[in-house]
C-alpha cells in the first residue's frame, strides 16, 4: 500500500469504520434512534459481541437508502474525532454517492462543504438536529499528497548521480558500508536485544529496527552517539536516501537538519517554519499541509545532525503550539517531548557527551562504532574496482596492523583509501603501508595526492590552516564568503578540501556555506598552521598540547571542537613529517626541528604527571603519532602497575594506541575497564600484548560479539594471569567462542565469568576446561566459586624462594594461597537431631571451613545444643549458621552453656523473633600471629598493662528473644562460664523494670564488660535510675547513654579505642585500650535524652548521682525545660562535688534562663564557665576541688537579650569573685542596650574581654564608646567593626591601664561626625593610639580631625587605613602632617598597605635648631617652600621617617631632603621596597647626611644601580652613631661590601647588622670579617642566601667568636658545610637567642657537634635547622635549653629512628611554644612518641607535622596526647596517608587536629 496516494480498499474502510464506533456504542444507538424510530431495538441480543453488533446496526441504517447512510456518514464525521486520513476516504467514498461495499449503489456526488478555519474545533451537532454538510478535505489531502511527494524528488534530486550535490558529504559517492550499531539505552526494542549488533543488509533491517520501539504512545527519540568519523552525518544523509527510493515505507514524510547550520538561524521559528521555509516549501496549501503532517504524525521522521554542536539554549518555558516563534533548540526540545507533532519521530546524532535536558529519559540511546575487520575489507574492495589495486590493497590491511587500526574509523578508512589509490601503482609490498605510519601522515599523503605535482602550494596551505584555526578557536565549522580569501576558497574546493552548499540563515534568506569535508581534516590544517606559521611561538604552540579529560563531557553541554588537535600535533612533531613542514613553513628544518621539540618537551612532562585513565588513553594517540621510542618507553614505564578505565566510551583504536604503548614496557601490568561502553570488536587490538597480567572488563555493553573478539586475542597473551568478565551480556554463544580459546591460556591462574547471562550448560562448558588450565586458583561463575590448590610445583616454587620477596605479583599470589576459604552450605536439607552426631563427625574429619550454613532445618534446642558444644572442636574459621532450626526461649541459655568452651567464639547472635542463630569465629591461635604483630606496635605504645590479655573479647547478641525477669537468673549463670565476654546485646526483649533491677544485681558476677545494650525493653525513668547506681558497682562502666522515646539504653566502658571511621584502624585485640599515657581517671558520662525533666524526676536524678563517683560529666536532652525545672537543676549542682560537665542540648529555655545561669556564678563557685547559645544549647564547666582557684567565662549568645536585660545581668554577674571573659554576641542589645551596658562596665569584674558582636549597633554606639572609655579604667583596647561581619571587643587587665588602645573599623564617618570624634578623644587622655580603618575618612576630614585633636600633655598614635592612602602621593600625606596641633614625631607611610601611621606628641614645642633652619627656607614665594616651611614647624621633633612600598617622584625626594636637613633628632629612617629614581636616592642621601643623630637606617629590598650604591657608601661614611643598618636583598656584590667594610669600621655602636640576599659570596664574607672585630656591641647578624661557602664561613665564624654580645646570628642559605659549624660551635656567643642555619649543608656529623655545643646555652629561645640531610640524625640534648621557644626541623629527612631522642630532646626545653618538622619521614612511631611528651609541654601552642607518613593510628594517639590536658593550639596534619572520612572523624573527636591545605591556627585573644 502506498502512503501516500492513501488508495485503500473499501473492505479496508468498513473495517476501520467498525472499529471507530465500537468505541462509542451509545452515539451510535442514539443515531440509529434518530434515523430509525419506528424500529424497535429492544429486542436486540444484549450478549453479542460489540463489533457484530456495530455491523447489525449499520446494516440497518444501510437498508434505509442512501439518503439515509449519506447522512449517517456525515454525521460520523462531522460529531466523532475521527482521524484525516479515514475521514477523507469516508466522504469520498461514501459521502458523495459511492455505495457499500458490496450493496451501496452509486449515486450523486455530494457538494463540497465550506473549509473550517484552520485550529477551529469541529461544532458538535446534537441528535435531533439535521446533520449538516462539512467541509470537504478532499483538497486538503491532495495538497498534503503533492508536497510528501515533492518532498521525496527533492530528496531523490538530491542523492541523485555518483558525485556530490552541494552539502552531500564527500564520502556519498563512494561505498557505503553499514555501521555497527549497539543499543545502550533504550524502551527496549521488539526485534533487537540490547548489546546485539545490528548488521544493514540488502533490505535494511538493522535501521527499521532504530525506529522500532514498543513505545506506542509519547516521544519516539532515537540519539545515535558516535566519536569523530564514525560517520554518524552519512548514515543520516543514507536514511534521507532510502527514504526516497521508498524503502523507509513507514514514514511519509522525512526532514533532515543539521545544527550547524541551524546555528546561524538567529531569528525565531515556528515549527512551520522550519518544516517549510528551512527545508522544502509546498507549492500551496502550507496550513493544510501542516495540519496533515500533525494528523498522521506517526508517519514523520525528523532527523536532527550534530546535537553536540547546537549553540542556542532552548527556552525555559514549554510552547504550547507551533504558532509560538522558539529558536531552533528549543523546537527540537518540544518535538522530543511531544509537546509539538505529537507523535513523530526523532533521530539526532551527536558525539559522546552530556546530552541536553530536553531529550526525555525514555530516549533510546545508540552508540555507533567504527568498522571491524570485514567491514573493512569488504569497504576497500568496493573502492578499488580494479581487482589487482583491490588484491594489493587488501593485502596491505592484513598485513599492517596499525593500518587497520586506522582503518576502524570509517573516515579513516576512506582517507586511507585515497593514499593507497596513489601509492600502490609504484610499491612492492608492505611499503605503501610503511608510508602510512600514522594518521597524520595519512593526512600529509592525502595532501600530496589532492595537489599538483604531489603539494598544495605554501601559500595557499597555510591561509587554509589559518582558517581552520579560527575556526576550531571560536566553534565555527561552517564559513561564509567573507571567511576565506576566494584564491584560497577556489583551491581548497577544487581539490574536495571544502565543500559548498546552499544554506537558510532564516525565513527567505540563502547564502552559501563553506566546510571542511571532515572535521578531523579541518584539526589536521589546524596544527599544521601551528607547527608552520612563523606567527605561533613556542609558548602559544606549547599551550595547545593538552590532554582534554572524558569526564568533562559529563558536565559539559557541548564538547570543544579540538579533540584530536593535540594528536594532530604530535604526528607533525615526527620526523618523517620535518621536509613536509619545511616545505610549508618556506624555513629550514632547524627552524622547523625546534618546534617539533618544543611539542616533544611537552609530551615529556604530560608523561610524568599522574593521569587519569581518557588522558592515558588521549596520550597513547600523541606518543604513538610521534614515532618516537624513547617517548613511548618513558609513558609506558610511567604507566601504574593497576590501570583503571571507568565509564567513558572506548573504540579499538584507542585500545590499538594502549597496546602500542604497552609494547615498550618492562613490568607487567593490570588493566580494568568498568562501566565502559566499549566497541564490540575492540578486544582484537589486545592481540599479542604480553604485559598484561591482570584483564578484567565489568560492562552491561559487553555481549557475545565482543567475547568472539576477545577469544581471537587471548591465546595470543601469554603472561596473562588473570580474566574477568562479569557483569557483562555474555551467554552461551559467547562462552562457546571462549572456551576453545581458554584451552590455549595455561597460565591462567583466575577466570571469573560472574553476573553474565549464562544457563547450567554453559557453566558445565567452562567447567570442563579445568583439566587445560592447570595454574587456575580460582574460577568464579554466576553464583558458584571453585577455589583450587596450585600444582605441587607451583607451590613449592612459591615457599621456596624467599629471595623474590621484593616480587609483587610473587607477594600477592602468595596471600591468594594462604586465604583461600572453603563454603558448606546445607540449607534446608531436613536434618534432624539424630543427624548432628554423623555430621559433627564429618566435619571434624574433613577440611577447614570458612562458612557452615545448616539454616532451615529441624535441629530444635537439643540439635543446636550438640551443634554449639562441638564449636570447639570444628575446624571452622568464620561462621556457623544454625538459624531457622526451631530454637525456643528454653534453649537458649543451653546453647550458651554449651558454646561458653569455645575459645575462638567471636560472636553469638540469637534472635528468636527473626529465626537467626549465628556464631562467629575469631582465627586460631596460629592465624592470630599476624594479628599478634599489629597488635604489638600498639602495646609498646600504648603502654599497654602486662595483665591485660591480648585476646579477642565476646559479643553475646540476645535479640527479640522475648526475654522476661524470670529468664536472667539462668543466662547469667551460662554467661558466668565465659571469661572473655566483652559485650552483651539484651536489645529488643520484654525485661522492663523488674528485669532490669534484676540484672543490675546480677551483672558484677559477669566480670569486666565493655558494653551492655538493654534497649526497647520497655523501660521507664524508674529503670533508669536503677542504672545509675551501676557507677559505683561496676568499675569497667563509664558511659550510661539513655534515650527515653527512642529506648535506647547502653551502658559501656571507654569507647575512645573503637574503630574510626568504620573500621580504618588496624584490628588491635580487647583489652588494648587507649591507656596510652598510665593510669588515669577517665571521666564518667551520664546521658538522658528524649524525655521529660520536670523538678520532681529532676530531683530524683540528681539524688541518685551525687552517690555516683566522680569525675561525672551528665548530659540532658529534652524538647522544653521550664524555669522551675531548670532552678531546680541548678540548686542541686553543689551538691554533686564530682560534676566536671553539665550539657544541655536541643533543649528549649525561656527567655529567663540566661539570668538564672549568670546567678550560678555566685551560687556554686566551682563554675567555671557558662556557655548558653541560642536558648538551646547549655554547658557548664566545674572547676574539680584539686584544682586551684580560677578564672570565669560567660558566653551568652543569641538569647534574645535586649535592653531590659542588662541591669539585671549586669548585676548578677557583679557577684562573681573574678570573670575572665563575657561573651554577649548575637543578641538585641541596640546603641541604647549598648550604652546601658558600658554604663555598667565599672561594676563587673571582666578582667579578660567583653565580645558585644552582632548586636544592631550603630555609628553611634561606636562614637559612644570613644565618650565612654575615660570611666573604663581597667580596659586595655577596644576594637569595633561596623562592617558585614559586625564585631565589638574590649580588653581588660586586672589593674587599671596607663593607656588604651581603640580601632574602628568600617565605620563611616560623614564630616559631621570628625568634630565629635575629635571631641571623645580629646576627653579621653588615656588613650595612647587609635586606627580607623576602612571608615570612610577622606583626605579633608583626615586633616581636620589631626587640627582638632589637641591635649594637654602625652604621646598619641594614630593610624589611618584607606584606599586613597595608596594613591594620594608622598607629597599629599605630608601636607596632611601639617595640619596637626601637636610634634609629629613618627611618619610611616605604606601605599600598598594603604597606612599612613603617626605619633603626635602634645604639648608642642619648638626645636631651636629647626627654627635657625626655618629661617633658612623663608623665602615662601613657592608652595614647595611653604610646604618645606611648615613640615620643619610640624615635624621639628620628628624620631622616625618610614617610607614602605611608595613611588618617590623627584619632586617628592627634593623635599625630603629639605625636610631631613632639618630634623636634627631624627633616628630612624626607613625606606624599603620603594620605587625611586638615581636622582630621588641622590637628593635623600644628600638630606641623610645631615642627620647626625641617626641611629638606624633601613634601606631594604630596593633596586640600587653602581652609581646608587656609591652615594650610599658616600653617606655611610659619616655615620658614626649607627645603631641598626639593613641593606637586605640590595645587589651589593663584594665590590661594595669592601667599600662598606672600611664604613663599617668606624660605627663601634653597631648593633644589628642585615645583609642578606646580597650574592657577596667568600670574598665579601672574607672583608666582612676582617671588619666584625672592630664592631663590639654587634648583637645581630644576618647574612643569609649570600653563596658564601665553607672558605668564607671559616674565617667568619672565627671573627663572629669575638662578638661577645651577638644574640642573633643568621647564616641560612649558605653552603657553609661541617667546618664552618665546627668553628662556630667551638666558641658560641654565650649570650645566643637565635640561631639561624637552614639549608646550610649541614650533616649529621656536623649536627651533633652543633647539638652539643648549644646542649644547656641559658638564651637560646629560636633554633632552625630546616631543609638539611640530617637523616637519622636529630638534636640531641642532656641538659636542655631552659627558654627555647621554637625549634624549626623542616625537611630534614627524619626518619621513626630518630624519634626517640627526638621527643627526649623536645621535653628538655619547657619554654618550647612551636615545633615544625613538616616534610619528613616521621610515621606512627614517631607520632607516639610526641605523643607521649604532649602533656609535659605545658607551653607549646602548635606542632606542624604536614606531610609525613602518619596514619590514623598515630593520629589517634596524637588525640590522646592532646587530652592529658596539653594547652597546644594546633596540629598540622595535611597530606599524611590519613583517608578524609578518617580525618573528618578524628578532627570531629579533637578539633585541635587540622588537615586543611590551609593553616586554620585559631588566633589567640588579644594580649594572652
Amino acid at each position: 500500500m502506498d502512503p501516500v496516494s492513501l488508495q485503500l480498499g473499501t473492505s479496508h474502510l468498513w473495517s476501520w469504520l467498525v472499529r471507530l464506533l465500537s468505541k462509542d456504542p451509545e452515539w451510535l444507538n442514539a443515531k440509529v434512534k434518530f434515523f430509525l424510530p419506528k424500529m424497535d431495538l429492544s429486542s436486540e441480543d444484549k450478549a453479542q459481541d460489540a463489533a457484530q453488533g456495530v455491523i447489525l446496526q449499520l446494516g440497518r441504517l444501510h437498508t434505509q437508502g442512501r439518503a439515509t447512510w449519506q447522512a449517517f456518514i456525515h454525521c460520523v464525521c462531522m460529531e466523532l474525532d475521527v482521524p484525516l486520513d479515514l475521514e477523507v476516504p469516508l466522504l469520498s467514498t461514501w459521502g458523495h454517492g459511492d455505495g457499500f461495499p458490496s450493496q451501496l449503489e452509486t449515486g450523486e456526488e455530494s457538494q463540497p462543504v465550506s473549509q473550517l478555519h484552520h485550529g477551529l474545533k469541529r461544532p458538535y451537532q446534537s441528535c435531533g438536529s439535521s446533520p449538516r454538510l462539512k467541509q470537504c478535505k478532499k483538497q486538503q489531502l491532495e495538497l498534503a499528497r503533492k508536497y510528501l511527494q515533492l518532498l521525496k524528488t527533492s530528496a531523490q534530486q538530491r542523492y541523485a548521480g555518483g558525485s556530490p550535490g552541494p552539502g552531500q558529504p564527500l564520502a556519498f559517492h563512494q561505498a557505503y558500508i553499514p555501521p555497527i550499531l549497539q543499543w545502550s539505552r533504550t524502551t527496549a526494542p521488539i526485534h533487537t536485544q540490547e548489546g546485539a549488533t545490528l548488521a544493514e543488509d540488502g533490505t535494511d533491517v538493522s535501521i527499521r529496527d532504530l525506529f522500532n520501539t514498543r513505545a506506542d504512545k509519547g516521544p519516539r527519540v532515537t540519539v545515535l552517539l558516535g566519536k569523530a568519523g564514525m560517520g554518524k552525518t552519512t548514515l543520516a544523509h543514507r536514511l534521507c536516501q532510502r527514504w526516497a527510493d521508498g524503502q523507509l515505507d513507514r514514514f511519509q514524510a522525512l526532514f533532515l537538519f543539521e545544527f550547524r547550520q541551524l546555528n546561524l538561524v538567529t531569528c525565531l521559528l515556528t515549527l512551520p517554519q522550519l518544516l517549510f521555509d528551512l527545508y522544502v516549501s509546498p507549492e500551496a496549501g502550507s496550513d493544510s499541509v501542516f495540519r496533515y503532517l500533525e494528523d498522521n504524525a506517526d508517519g514523520v521522521l525528523l532527523i536532527f545532525d550534530g546535537l553536540d554542536q547546537a549553540l542556542h539554549p532552548h527556552c525555559s518555558r514549554e510552547k504550547e503550539g507551533p504558532e509560538d516563534p522558539s529558536p531552533a533548540l528549543a523546537l527540537f526540545s518540544g518535538l522530543c517531548r511531544g509537546t509539538l507533532l505529537p507523535g513523530c519521530w526523532v533521530l539526532a546524532t551527536s558525539r559522546p557527551g552530556k546530552l541536553p535536558d530536553c531529550l526525555p529519559v525514555e530516549a533510546a540511546t545508540v552508540h555507533m562504532w567504527g568498522f571491524d575487520r570485514p567491514r573493512m575489507e569488504e569497504y576497500v574492495g568496493r573502492v578499488f574496482s580494479d581487482p589487482l589495486r583491490q588484491e594489493a590493497a587488501l593485502a596491505e590491511l592484513r598485513e599492517s596492523r596499525h593500518l587497520r587500526s586506522m582503518c576502524a574509523v570509517p573516515a579513516l578508512c576512506w582517507v586511507t583509501c585515497l593514499c593507497l589509490h596513489r601509492l600502490l601503482p609504484g610499491s612492492s609490498p608492505g611499503q605503501a603501508a610503511a608510508l602510512l605510519p600514522t594518521v597524520t601522515q595519512n593526512y600529509v599523503q592525502m595532501v600530496a595526492t589532492l595537489g599538483p605535482r604531489g603539494c598544495l602550494p605554501p601559500e595557499s596551505l597555510l591561509d587554509l590552516s589559518e582558517v581552520a584555526l579560527r575556526g576550531l578557536e571560536t566553534g565555527k565549522v561552517l564559513f561564509s564568503v567573507g571567511d576565506i580569501h576566494p584564491s584560497t576558497m577556489a583551491s581548497g574546493a577544487a581539490l574536495g578540501l571544502l565543500t559548498s552548499f546552499c544554506i537558510c540563515t532564516g525565513p527567505g534568506h540563502q547564502d552559501t556555506g563553506y566546510a571542511f569535508t571532515h572535521l578531523s581534516l579541518q584539526e589536521f590544517f589546524a596544527a599544521l598552521y601551528l607547527m608552520a606559521s612563523p606567527k605561533v611561538d613556542k609558548t602559544a604552540l606549547v599551550g595547545h598540547v593538552t590532554l582534554n579529560s572524558h569526564w568533562v563531557l559529563r558536565t559539559k553541554a557541548r564538547p570543544g571542537l579540538l579533540d584530536h588537535l593535540p594528536t594532530f600535533l604530535a604526528g607533525l612533531a615526527s620526523c618523517a613529517c620535518r621536509p613536509f613542514l619545511s616545505l610549508v613553513a618556506q624555513r629550514d628544518e632547524t627552524w622547523v626541528s625546534a618546534k617539533q621539540a618544543a611539542v616533544m618537551q611537552a609530551l615529556r612532562k604530560l608523561a610524568a604527571r599522574r593521569l587519569t585513565g581518557p588522558k592515558v588513553v588521549a596520550l597513547c594517540h600523541c606518543v604513538g603519532e610521534t614515532q618516537e621510542p624513547e617517548l613511548a618507553s618513558l609513558v609506558a614505564q610511567s604507566l601504574p602497575y593497576h590501570l583503571s578505565f571507568h565509564n567513558f566510551p572506548l573504540t579499538y583504536t584507542d585500545l590499538a594506541a594502549l597496546t602500542n604503548i604497552l609494547g615498550h614496557r618492562n613490568a607487567p601490568i593490570h588493566l580494568d575497564f568498568e562501566g565502559c561502553p566499549l566497541e564490540p570488536h575492540c578486544p582484537e587490538a589486545l592481540a599479542g600484548c604480553k604485559q598484561v597480567e591482570n584483564l578484567s572488563f565489568k560492562s552491561r555493553k559487553c555481549g557475545d560479539a565482543f567475547a568472539e573478539a576477545l577469544s581471537r586475542s587471548l591465546p595470543t597473551m601469554g603472561n596473562l594471569k588473570k580474566l574477568g568478565l562479569s557483569g557483562s551480556k555474555i551467554t552461551a554463544r559467547g562462552i562457546g567462542h571462549l572456551v576453545p580459546a581458554l584451552r590455549l591460556c595455561p597460565q591462567l591462574e583466575e577466570v571469573s565469568f560472574q553476573d553474565n547471562q549464562l544457563k547450567d550448560w554453559a557453566v558445565l562448558n567452562i567447567v570442563e576446561v579445568l583439566p587445560c588450565l592447570p595454574r587456575l586458583q580460582k574460577l568464579e561463575e554466576a553464583d558458584l566459586i571453585f577455589l583450587l590448590s596450585p600444582p605441587a610445583e607451583t607451590a613449592a616454587e612459591l615457599q621456596g624462594a624467599p629471595d623474590l620477596l621484593g616480587n609483587a605479583g610473587q607477594r600477592r599470589r602468595r596471600a591468594e594461597l594462604q586465604d583461600r576459604s572453603l563454603t558448606l552450605r546445607l540449607q534446608q536439607c531436613h536434618l534432624r537431631v539424630h543427624d548432628v552426631q554423623e555430621l559433627i563427625a564429618q566435619l571434624q574429619e574433613g577440611p577447614h571451613l570458612d562458612v557452615v550454613d545448616l539454616s532451615g532445618n529441624q535441629l530444635d534446642d537439643e540439635g543446636c545444643r550438640l551443634m554449639a558444644e562441638a564449636t570447639s572442636q570444628l575446624r571452622i574459621a568464620r561462621k556457623l549458621d544454625l538459624s531457622d532450626n526451631g530454637l525456643s526461649v528454653d534453649g537458649v541459655h543451653c546453647v550458651l552453656s554449651a558454646a561458653s568452651t569455645c575459645q575462638t567464639l567471636e560472636e553469638l547472635h540469637i534472635s528468636l523473633l527473626h529465626k537467626t542463630v549465628v556464631f562467629t569465629f575469631a582465627p586460631e591461635p596460629e592465624q592470630q600471629k599476624g594479628i599478634r604483630r599489629r597488635a604489638a606496635l600498639w602495646v609498646s605504645l600504648t603502654h599497654l598493662m602486662p595483665s591485660e590479655p591480648l585476646l579477642h573479647a565476646t559479643r553475646i547478641r540476645l535479640t527479640h528473644c522475648g526475654l522476661q525477669a524470670k529468664h536472667l537468673e539462668p543466662l547469667c549463670r551460662a554467661l558466668r562460664g565465659s571469661c572473655r565476654l566483652g559485650h552483651l546485646d539484651f536489645s529488643g526483649n520484654a525485661l522492663g523494670d523488674e528485669g532490669v533491677a534484676q540484672l543490675a544485681r546480677l551483672l558484677p558476677g559477669l566480670g569486666a564488660l565493655q558494653s551492655l545494650d538493654l534497649s526497647e525493653n520497655g523501660l521507664s525513668l524508674d529503670a533508669v535510675l536503677m542504672l545509675a547506681p551501676c557507677f559505683a558497682t561496676l568499675q569497667w562502666l563509664l558511659h550510661l547513654d539513655i534515650s527515653s522515646e527512642s529506648q535506647h539504653v547502653i551502658l559501656r566502658g571507654d569507647r575512645r579505642g573503637r574503630d574510626l571511621a568504620g573500621g580504618s584502624l588496624p584490628q588491635f585485640p580487647a583489652g588494648a585500650q587507649f591507656l596510652a599515657f598510665g593510669q588515669r581517671r577517665v571521666p564518667r558520662t551520664f546521658c538522658l535524652s528524649q524525655c521529660q525533666l520536670e523538678p520532681l524526676s529532676l530531683t530524683r536524678l540528681c539524688e541518685t548521682l551525687e552517690k555516683c563517683p566522680g569525675p561525672l560529666e551528665v548530659k540532658l536532652s529534652c524538647e522544653v525545660l521550664s524555669d522551675k525545672s531548670l532552678e531546680t537543676l541548678l540548686h542541686h549542682l553543689p551538691r554533686l562535688p564530682q560534676l566536671r560537665l553539665l550539657r544541655l542540648s536541643q533543649t528549649k529555655l525561656s527567655p529567663k534562663s540566661p539570668l538564672l545561669l549568670a546567678d550560678l556564678f555566685s551560687l556554686c563557685p566551682r563554675v567555671q564557665k557558662v556557655d548558653l547559645r541560642s536558648l538551646y544549647h547549655v554547658t557548664l564547666h566545674f572547676k574539680s576541688s584539686e584544682e586551684r582557684e580560677g578564672e570565669c567565662c560567660g558566653r551568652f549568645t543569641d538569647c534574645g537579650l535586649s535592653q531590659e536585660h542588662v541591669e539585671p545581668l549586669c548585676w548578677l554577674l557583679s557577684k562573681c569573685e573574678e570573670l575572665n571573659q563575657l561573651d554577649l554576641s548575637a543578641n538585641m542589645l541596640g546603641d541604647d542596650g549598648l550604652q546601658c551596658l558600658l554604663e555598667c562596665l565599672p561594676q563587673l569584674p571582666i578582667s579578660g574581654s567583653l565580645d558585644l558582636s552582632h548586636n544592631s549597633i550603630s555609628l553611634e554606639s561606636a562614637l559612644g564608646l570613644v565618650k565612654t572609655l575615660p570611666s573604663c579604667p581597667r580596659v586595655r583596647e577596644a576594637s569595633v567593626n561596623l562592617g558585614s561581619e559586625q564585631s565589638f571587643w574590649m580588653h581588660f587587665s586586672r589593674q587599671e591601664e596607663a593607656g588604651k588602645t581603640l580601632r574602628l573599623s568600617q565605620c563611616s564617618f560623614g564630616p559631621e561626625h570628625v568634630p565629635r570624634l575629635a571631641a571623645g578623644l580629646n576627653q579621653s587622655l588615656k588613650l595612647t593610639a587609635l586606627t580607623l580603618t576602612q571608615c570612610c575618612l577622606g583626605l579633608e576630614q583626615l586633616t581636620l580631625l589631626l587640627s582638632l585633636l589637641r591635649w594637654p600633655v602625652g604621646l598619641f598614635s594614630l593610624r589611618v587605613e584607606e584606599p586613597w592612602v595608596g594613591k594620594a602621593g608622598v607629597l599629599a600625606l605630608l601636607e596632611v602632617c601639617t595640619q596637626a596641633s601637636g610634634n609629629v614625631t613618627e611618619i610611616s607611610i605604606s601605599e600598598t598597605q594603604q597606612q599612613l601611621c603617626l605619633q603626635l606628641e602634645f604639648p608642642r614645642q619648638e626645636n631651636p635648631e629647626a627654627v635657625a633652619l626655618r629661617l633658612v627656607h623663608c623665602d615662601l614665594g613657592t608652595h614647595h617652600n611653604l610646604l618645606v616651611w611648615r613640615l620643619m614647624e610640624t615635624c621639628a621633633r620628628l624620631r622616625q621617617l618610614s617610607l614602605s612600598q611608595v613611588n618617590l617622584c623627584d619632586t617628592s625626594s627634593l623635599l625630603l631632603q629639605s625636610l631631613l636637613q632639618s630634623l636634627s633628632e631624627l633616628k630612624t629612617f626607613r625606606l624599603t621596597s620603594s620605587c625611586v629614581s638615581s636622582k630621588g636616592l641622590a637628593h635623600v642621601m644628600s638630606g641623610l647626611s645631615h642627620c647626625y643623630h641617626l641611629e638606624e637606617l633601613d634601606l631594604s629590598n630596593n633596586r640600587f644601580g653602581e652609581e646608587d650604591t656609591r652615594v650610599l657608601m658616600g653617606v655611610l661614611e659619616g655615620m658614626c652613631r649607627l645603631k641598626r643598618l639593613n641593606l637586605s636583598h640590595l645587589p651589593l656584590g663584594s665590590a661594595a661590601l669592601a667599600e662598606l667594610t672600611q664604613g663599617l669600621s668606624h660605627m663601634t655602636l653597631l648593633q644589628s647588622l642585615r645583609l642578606s640576599h646580597n650574592q657577596i659570596r667568600d670574598i665579601g664574607a672574607q672583608h666582612l670579617a676582617a671588619v666584625l672585630s672592630e664592631l663590639p656591641e654587634l648583637r645581630k647578624i644576618d647574612l643569609s642566601g649570600n653563596g658564601i661557602g665553607p672558605a668564607g664561613g671559616v674565617q667568619l665564624a672565627e671573627s663572629l667568636a669575638l662578638c661577645k654580645h651577638l644574640e642573633e646570628l643568621m647564616l641560612g642559605y649558605n653552603v657553609l658545610g661541617n667546618d664552618t659549624v665546627l668553628r662556630l660551635a667551638q666558641r658560641l656567643p654565650h649570650h645566643l637567642r637565635v640561631l639561624h642555619l637552614p639549608s646550610s649543608g649541614l650533616s649529621l656529623e656536623g649536627l651533633l657537634i652543633l647539638s652539643q655545643a648549644l646542649d644547656g646555652c641559658p638564651y637560646v629561645e629560636e633554633i632552625s635547622l630546616a631543609e638539611n640531610s640530617l637523616a637519622i640524625g636529630v638534636p640531641h640534648f642532656r641538659q636542655g635549653l631552659p627558654l627555647l621557644r621554637q625549634i624549626d626541623l623542616v625537611s630534614c629527612e627524619i626518619d621513626n629512628h630518630a624519634a626517640k631522642p627526638l621527643a627526649a630532646s623536645l621535653v628538655l626545653c619547657p619554654a618550647l611554644e612551636e615545633i615544625l618538622l613538616s616534610w619528613n619521614l616521621l610515621g606512627d612511631e614517631a607520632a607516639a612518641e610526641l605523643a607521649q611528651v604532649l602533656p609535659q609541654m605545658g607551653r607549646l601552642k602548635r606542632m606542624d607535622l604536614e606531610k609525613n607518613r602518619i596514619t590514623a593510628c598515630g593520629a589517634w594517639l596524637l588525640v590522646e596526647g592532646l587530652a592529658q590536658g596539653s594547652g597546644i593550639q594546633v596540629i598540622r596534619l595535611w597530606n599524611n596517608p590519613i583517608s578524609p572520612d578518617v580525618a573528618q572523624h578524628l578532627q570531629s573527636q579533637e578539633p585541635r587536629l587540622d588537615f586543611a591545605f590551609f593553616d586554620k591556627q585559631p588566633q589567640p585573644p588579644r594580649g594572652s
